[in-house]
């Protein structure tokens, strides 16, 4: 078990969880052919998912209706009995294996290092991660009710958030690119321009696409089209876990919504600190388009 702490949730009296603390975590057995998608929650998860699997199945749209995408790839640090675990969900799967992953680099099981595993991590701008996840939040029950706007944006600065800091997060998998077979992408740059983006994907898997089988993979991947799409919207999870009428799943997919939320004030003290805690890396991020 690492001895590192990190956020993690425990049970309340009224069904909503608290924020508590952890140290250490089941640990999860890597295989060498294991492909391992990472973020920082809120960071365009679903869509890299969609985006993987879309590849792997050569763009066959039956193929990847087999299942939810929460359920294609197992998310490794879940635990909700009497559900299957994320561990138990990932032993049960058959080589080789697309996993799921919000942890910290800290914190991950040390035999996906070893055994030399991919690696594959999307990174948003903090200012919008802060933003979608606070809506998430609102309409989650399996994390702390967000309270007001102005007290969980004091509380994401201070990291007071499952899975920690968004600083220490990004900064972690950015310097990991160095050592292991990391590819790192930018939420923005999906944005932006997603053909590029997509065969970046195609060949860390691999795989050559076409033209029109790229055409395909970036349409159905669209937020849009996601946004309908019952395999990947969470339209199917009981109303006891997520209630969508509070928030959907899938809300904006935007870059730059941060403006509709942050004050003047607040947008002033977010880039004093956030200078202040990227100082001594090169890792820079777009926050609008």
């Amino acid at each position: 078990m690492s001895k590192e702490q990190t956020k993690a949730l425990t049970p309340e009296k009224e069904g909503r969880p608290e924020l508590g603390q952890v140290e250490g975590l089941l640990l999860s057995q890597a295989r060498p052919d294991d492909l391992l998608i990472c973020t920082y929650p809120k960071s365009g998860t679903t869509w890299i998912q969609e985006i993987v699997d879309m590849i792997q199945q050569d763009g066959d749209l039956e193929k990847c209706k087999r299942a939810p995408v929460h359920s294609r790839h197992p998310f490794i640090e879940w635990a909700r009995p009497p559900q299957p675990s994320g561990v138990e969900q990932a032993e049960a799967m058959p080589p080789p294996r697309t996993l799921k992953t919000h942890l910290p680099t800290k914190l991950l099981p040390p035999s996906f290092w070893e055994q030399q595993c991919k690696f594959l991590y999307v990174a948003r701008n903090a200012k919008d991660c802060m933003v979608s996840y606070y809506h998430f939040q609102r309409m989650s029950k399996v994390v702390p009710d967000p309270g007001p706007w102005h007290e969980y944006f004091e509380r994401f600065m201070a990291g007071k958030v499952g899975w920690g800091p968004w600083h220490e997060h990004v900064k972690g998998w950015w310097k990991a690119k160095d050592k292991h077979c990391v590819l790192f992408l930018f939420y923005e740059d999906m944005k932006k321009d997603p053909k590029r983006e997509i065969q970046k994907v195609a060949r860390f898997l691999g795989k050559n696409l076409d033209q029109e089988l790229l055409e395909k993979i970036v349409y159905h991947t669209s937020f849009d089209v996601m946004k309908d799409n019952p395999m990947a919207n969470r339209s199917g999870v009981p109303l006891s876990i997520m209630d969508q009428s509070i928030s959907p799943f899938m809300r904006k997919g935007s870059v730059g919504d941060w403006k509709n939320h942050f004050t003047v004030a607040q947008n002033e003290r977010f880039d004093e600190d956030y200078e202040e805690k990227m100082t001594g890396t090169n890792l820079t991020f777009c926050m609008e388009l």
